[in-house]
């Protein structure tokens, strides 16, 4: 059955109080509210002066750590960012949207501090992504084991983003590296989500497993740039947020939320924005002008208790954090927050203070830095 589709030019989306006419880069300590006056809060700047912050992640210890494209994992503790890089990677090969990317913590992060990266490097036939596993010392970054490597890779449309699902297996997207027919093919690892044991290995219940020329690894195929992967809390149900056609290999516009179930395909390049093809899977939402959908979380802390099983993304394109209320499968409403106020924006996350952290990406060649960007900031509540 083909599920409802949501164009963006068709739901009326509802913006924040404080968003239209602000420039861009306000400082800490701005007050802003949801539409409706319900929710207000306070935006933070937690450390600026950063490059292209791409994933952040929090430990049981309540330590950030984040990546930054050019190769560098940096930690902040107690209020402070560390001044040396947790790790520098050395094999990262930065270019355009590619990089240090991807950042996870294995689920038992508090008992054998492990934690995952993915990121480009050069193949010596061409760039490719490799997800590789770390030990966390507190210092530093040891005993590496590569997970899977040789995904194809460009400077665009790279993918990387990494999340431990409630099986407790790693999910990996995969760009189509700007050859949309790889998408469709089961003998490629692009454009695709993969599913791993955290060891690397190919759990037996991957849809592929024991097919003739399919990659055991893929978990669904036919996706042409996800960047955000979380699961709804109380039903375990796989939402996805995916970069659509840029307008060069396709109509602009595009982009996607997609629910994500075992073995399907999700169209690319065959299908796009709101077209449908049996045996092919339409987007939930879908948004036309592009927004650029970086990331994906679920909000599940208890300091904005109305946004509670929201579910938040970043937009690079869009400038703005698009929040979704959703009821099971069904939309409920949508409203686009700080829009055009702090530029590009990236990863969203949750901190262990039930705090909604973001990112800025205005320093990736794409934006119009502030002085102190790139930056990661975050939304208290105003009680």
């Amino acid at each position: 059955m083909k599920r409802i589709l949501y164009s963006a030019i068709a739901f009326s989306f509802l913006l924040t109080a404080a968003c239209g006419q602000t420039p861009k880069g306000k400082g800490a300590g701005e007050m802003a509210s949801t539409s409706d006056g319900a929710v207000r809060f306070r935006v933070e700047t937690v450390v600026g002066n950063l490059q292209v912050p791409w994933s952040i992640v929090f430990t049981p210890d309540g330590r950030m750590i984040f990546t930054e494209r050019p190769g560098r994992v940096r930690v902040m503790e107690n209020g402070q960012l560390r001044a040396e890089p947790l790790a520098t990677i050395s094999d990262v090969e930065a270019r355009s949207e590619s990089g240090l990317m991807g950042l996870t913590l294995h689920p038992q992060f508090a008992s054998n501090h492990l934690l995952y990266l993915c990121y480009a490097y050069d193949s010596g036939n061409g760039q490719r992504d490799r997800v590789a596993r770390y030990r966390e010392t507190g210092t530093g970054l040891t005993d590496r084991q590569v997970i899977i490597e040789d995904i194809p890779a460009a400077q665009f449309h790279a993918g990387c983003r990494l999340r431990f699902g409630p099986d407790s297996k790693l999910y990996i997207t995969t760009g189509e590296a700007t050859q949309k027919e790889i998408a469709q093919k089961l003998d490629s690892l692009g454009g695709k989500i993969l599913r791993l044991n955290d060891d690397g290995t190919v759990p037996q219940d991957n849809p592929f497993v024991g097919q003739k020329d399919a990659r055991p690894e893929i978990w669904t195929y036919g996706n042409r740039n996800p960047q955000g992967i979380d699961w709804q809390p109380g039903t375990n149900t796989m939402f996805e947020t995916e970069h659509g056609p840029s307008g060069g290999d396709a109509p602009g516009g595009g982009d996607e939320v997609n629910i994500i179930e075992k073995g399907k395909n999700y169209g690319w390049p065959v299908i796009h924005h709101r077209q449908t093809r049996e045996g092919m899977e339409s987007p939930l939402l879908e948004y036309t002008p592009a927004i650029a959908p970086a990331s994906g979380t679920f909000y599940r802390g208890t300091a904005f208790p109305q946004f509670h099983n929201n579910f938040f993304f970043g937009c690079l394109r869009g400038e703005t954090i698009v929040r979704v209320v959703f009821d099971g499968r069904r939309v409920v409403s949508q409203e686009r927050l700080l829009e055009g106020q702090y530029g590009r924006i990236r990863d969203v996350a949750e901190g262990p203070d039930g705090s909604i952290y973001f990112a800025t990406s205005n320093r990736d060649g794409r934006g119009s830095p502030a002085k102190d960007d790139d930056r990661i900031l975050r939304l208290i509540p105003i009680k």
